[in-house]
């Protein structure tokens, strides 16, 4: 028997055998099992479980830690089990009736927005690429300069880095058809109505050089190019509506009917009504954030980064994800990314101390790798297993992280991504900030490290709390 199904059905007896579980799932660093009598589970059997790194129950799912890439394999030998298997995105819908509904509201808003993130994340990278590359002193390498770029090179970077947010639209539009109920391929084409070349275009607007259309003499049309909310509340509106008019239209008539339908009626309504309100409330939200983030004296950056983690823990971060694509939309850099790094970095230099203090070869081998996780942007191995469970050392990293956030304000740091951290997140800084990236980066994981192996573990603390 190999190690991994070892595992499997090691899991499967500590959380009560498989009468107790409903269906399981995973994500990138976790196993996600829904159980039907949660007292069945035997929290302390799991945690002595190899490879486990934490584990703990959240809305309704009974989560362990193993880390990315590890999940995978004991997810594969959990399947081969044969217990009912979904995605993770199967498996929210099925735990949707657990938790309160703020938490259940942050759930979808996380569904809507995390499978957008990988094309802004590459489009991020393409931006901080074609900045390394455009530098004078990169360019002097190769006996160039700026002006000796091709115009045809030049375009073929805008196409890397311009067509994500000129469509975000159609994504956001698609992406919420498709969790709210909706057809998703209606969502993407009435998100691509809203930045339709027959509209004048958002950024010729506010630049001065176009006039919106005026519909009864007051009401401003224009297209939605790089915008979020119009299109979020769009897809939502109308993925309701098309199932609306699907029970009503004759099977027959189906096809033809009910996308002629929805289609006619959210475009209306969304470029008369829908998108001149919420582009107003998104430029709103956009101002306070980006007030908040210029803060003077680093403040901004002292309080994101003390608190992020603390935020992370209760699941709702993801709200956050809009931000910064509203960021990158409008601004085409993101401040936050490189406060919240920092935050991420502070939790493996916490992890790191407890696992070079312990003489526990047990605590080392889980807590080794999951610093290790931490510093590629992963910190939930290093929270639930290690830095949590023993109280200070997740505290201690909270400072690191709020000092290392400062620096960043400081500094003026802004990313040209998002979603990527410390490590991988480097990419993201290539347009001449590298440096100062990584000098906070080390600042807010040597913080979290020396005040976590001098005040924040050991291993008599250790004793004490797992008696």
């Amino acid at each position: 028997m190999s190690e991994n199904r070892k595992i499997a059905e090691e899991v499967i007896e500590a959380v009560g055998g498989k009468s107790n579980i409903q269906s399981v799932a995973h994500c990138a660093t976790r196993l996600r099992i829904i159980v039907i009598e949660k007292e069945k589970i035997n929290q302390e059997q799991v945690e002595q479980i190899n490879k486990v790194k934490g584990a703990f129950f959240n809305s309704g799912q009974y989560q362990i830690i193993f880390g990315t890439g590890t999940v995978n394999k004991i997810y594969d030998e959990v399947s081969q089990i044969g217990l009912d298997t979904l995605s993770a995105s199967e498996q929210k819908k099925a735990a949707v009736k657990n938790g309160s509904t703020f938490q259940r509201a942050i759930r979808t808003f996380g569904d809507v927005f995390v499978p957008i993130i990988p094309v802004l994340v590459a489009t991020g990278l393409f931006m901080g690429l074609r900045g390394l590359i455009m530098q004078e002193e990169i360019l002097a390498l190769v006996g160039m300069k700026p002006s000796d770029v091709s115009q045809n090179f030049i375009l073929f970077t805008q196409v890397l880095t311009d067509t994500t947010f000129i469509f975000l639209p159609a994504l956001v539009a698609w992406s919420t058809f498709r969790v709210f109920g909706g057809t998703p391929i209606i969502g993407l084409i009435l998100g691509l109505m809203l930045v339709s070349p027959a509209l004048p275009n958002a950024w010729d607007v506010a630049g001065g050089n176009v006039k919106p259309l005026h519909f009864f003499d007051f009401i401003p049309i224009v297209g939605y190019q790089a915008s979020v909310l119009p299109a979020f509340i769009s897809g939502i509106i109308g993925a309701k509506l098309e199932r609306v008019i699907r029970k009503r239209v004759p099977e027959s008539l189906d096809l033809i009917i009910t996308p002629f339908l929805t289609l006619l009626v959210m475009i209306t309504f969304s470029l008369l009504i829908i998108g001149p309100i919420f582009h107003t409330i998104e430029n709103g939200i956009l101002s306070v954030a980006t007030t908040v983030l210029s803060w003077p004296l680093g403040i901004s950056g002292l309080i994101i980064g003390g608190l992020n983690q603390l935020i992370v823990i209760t699941g709702v971060h993801h709200i956050f994800n809009m931000l910064e694509i509203q960021l990158l939309a409008q601004y085409q850099n993101n401040p936050y990314n490189a406060i919240v790094t920092c935050s991420v970095a502070a939790q493996g230099g916490a992890t790191l101390a407890v696992a070079l203090k312990t003489k526990s070869a047990k605590l080392k081998a889980l807590a080794f790798p999951s610093a290790f996780s931490a510093f590629l942007g992963i910190t939930e191995p290093a929270i639930f297993g290690v830095n949590l469970r023993y109280g200070k050392p997740f505290f201690m990293a909270l400072i690191g992280g709020a000092i290392g956030g400062f620096m960043a304000s400081i500094l003026g740091l802004k990313a040209t991504g998002m979603a990527v951290t410390v490590i991988p997140g480097t990419l993201l800084y290539l347009n001449g900030q590298l440096l100062q990236y990584i000098l906070v980066n080390l600042i807010a994981i040597a913080v979290a490290f020396i005040l976590t192996y001098m005040f924040g573990y050991s291993d008599k603390v250790k004793k004490e709390i797992e008696q």
